[in-house]
């Protein structure tokens, strides 16, 4: 692509996402998935890969498999089955993965799909290429001060199921928001835990940019990104690093890049391989994977161990995006708090159950997308990580409704709430914090300020409405928050009009 004004070139970002499956032991033998075991502590022959070894499907894993990409729109494949991808690295000692690949003739689980997301200028879908199941490797350890490398087998043969979209993404943001709503969707489905942190969810990202209307331009990939910040920092590097070498007139290599996140860039690691590298064949030791469709095919075909698809389109819960509905319909929510709060279902999960307890949702909302999760993103927290349930949070609405204390309070409440899991009441009694609704002691603070501030009583006697918010402020400082706000307003009136 030569050298043209940046302006006219359009970002292309297609996704390959690993998600760690909720089984209990290993794709193909039945060493157990803890997460955390000490290093080659879950580990046999099979995933070891020592001759003679023979794998065994996981047939818990193939119905994860089959239920995300029922949730995903997606073309349930009645028959697939598994490959090996050679290629050589200290993690894998079998020197190759099984995984499936895309053929004609055998196709992966599932393709075809697609998931709606908020986009820039209103909601879209966003295709899913293939659904398909493989093995994790090991993994390597590289020790701060010493010059060898360790290998911890516990993750190799662990359950994964890749998801591919299509090139459908535009920037940075509608990444991380498509990756959100997956996250959200997989978690309600019960698919995967999907945290990040554990690795149980990671991030392969191609990029390219072209003018629009034009064949994609060179992609470079940028591997094992494992949080939503760092997916969208390194897609703004890389497509302001591509920007920078077309305007120049060079041209970008495809290769595979990693994410320093440390130094914010992204590196070249190598040359990216094209699918002829890995020398794909058929896993000779696996059968074919058959899904029936219904449970009249499932005896016909004499397939046991497998649920049919017609029965887990059935078995699924409300999805993210129906739940979305619901709040937009039955609860009043605006789009932007409605998106956030189902784009986790731990968060999801929680506003209902505040919501069963105090029936105001868009009070719950207010409080959950505001200052709740401000505070999670200033800390870097999910909301399952704090000390609170429901409760503590449906107590402290019902303290501000009730008129115990003013909202001011309560947010000055919740820090302590968040970091202690104190109960608010106990926090109000402990501190003296209840509202002051006592007329008698708000006249004496109200004629004091009144004293104290002859302008701004002029300027509420000659229509200006700011000087009375003044005023209430003022009573509000004095009190530390406590005073009720409504009855220190009807005080100031009186006494105006009295004067």
């Amino acid at each position: 692509m030569s050298a043209r004004p940046a302006v006219e070139l359009e970002t292309v970002i297609g996704l390959e996402i690993h998600v760690q499956l909720l089984t209990q032991s290993k794709m193909f033998c039945a060493c157990p998935t803890t997460f955390g075991a000490p290093p080659n502590t879950q580990v046999c022959p099979v995933c070891l890969g020592l001759p003679g070894a023979l794998p065994v499907l996981n047939g818990r894993a193939v119905e994860l498999g089959v239920r995300t990409a029922v949730a995903l729109n997606c073309t349930v494949h009645p028959e697939s089955r598994f490959h090996r991808k050679n290629y050589y690295y200290p993690d894998l000692p079998k020197n190759y993965q099984i995984t499936q690949y895309q053929y004609l003739v055998h196709p992966p689980l599932a393709s075809g799909g697609w998931m709606e997301i908020a986009a820039e200028g209103g909601r879209r879908r966003v295709g899913i290429r293939r659904v398909h199941l493989e093995e994790d490797t090991g993994r390597l350890v590289h020790p701060a001060h010493g010059r060898y490398s360790l290998v911890d087998y516990n993750r190799s043969g662990v359950p994964l199921m890749e998801i591919v979209t299509d090139p459908d993404l535009h920037t940075p943001t509608e990444a991380r928001r498509f990756l959100a709503a997956l996250r959200a969707l997989l978690q309600a489905i019960g698919v995967s835990s999907g945290r990040m942190e554990e690795g149980s969810l990671r991030v392969d990202a191609n990029i390219s940019l072209r003018r629009p209307g034009e064949a994609l331009g060179t992609r470079t990939e940028v591997k094992n990104m494992n949080s939503l910040r760092s997916v969208e920092r390194a897609l703004l590097y890389e497509v302001a690093r591509q920007r920078e070498l077309l305007a120049a007139g060079r041209i970008v290599e495809q290769e595979t890049r990693h994410w320093d996140e440390d130094r914010g860039v992204t590196f070249a690691s190598r040359t990216k391989e094209e699918a002829q590298d890995y020398r794909y064949f058929p896993e000779p030791d696996l059968v074919p994977v058959v899904v029936p469709r219904t449970a009249a095919e499932a005896v016909a075909l004499g397939v046991t161990g497998i649920t049919p698809v017609e029965e887990v389109r059935r078995s699924l819960p409300e999805l993210p995006e129906q739940r979305r509905g619901r709040y937009l319909r039955d609860y009043g929510l605006s789009a932007q708090d409605a998106d956030l709060i189902v784009s986790s279902a731990g968060m999801a999960a929680f506003f209902e159950e505040v919501v069963r307890r105090f029936p105001q949702p868009r009070t719950v909302s207010h409080w959950l997308v505001g200052e709740i999760t401000a505070y999670l993103n200033a800390q870097g927290k999910e909301l399952e990580d704090l000390p609170i349930g429901p409760d503590h949070l449906a107590e402290l609405l019902d303290l501000i409704e009730t008129g115990t204390i003013s909202g001011r309070t309560a947010k000055e409440l919740l820090p302590d709430m968040l970091t202690t899991g104190s109960r608010p009441g106990e926090l109000v009694r402990s501190r003296g914090l209840g509202q002051i609704s006592d007329r008698e002691a708000l006249r004496a603070v109200v004629e004091e300020v009144l004293r104290e501030h002859p302008a701004p009583v002029a300027d509420v006697r000659a229509g200006k409405a700011r000087a009375m918010a003044f005023l209430v402020g003022q009573v509000m400082k004095k009190t530390r928050g406590r005073a009720n706000p409504e009855m220190v307003t009807a005080l100031l009136r009186e006494h105006l009009e009295q004067q």
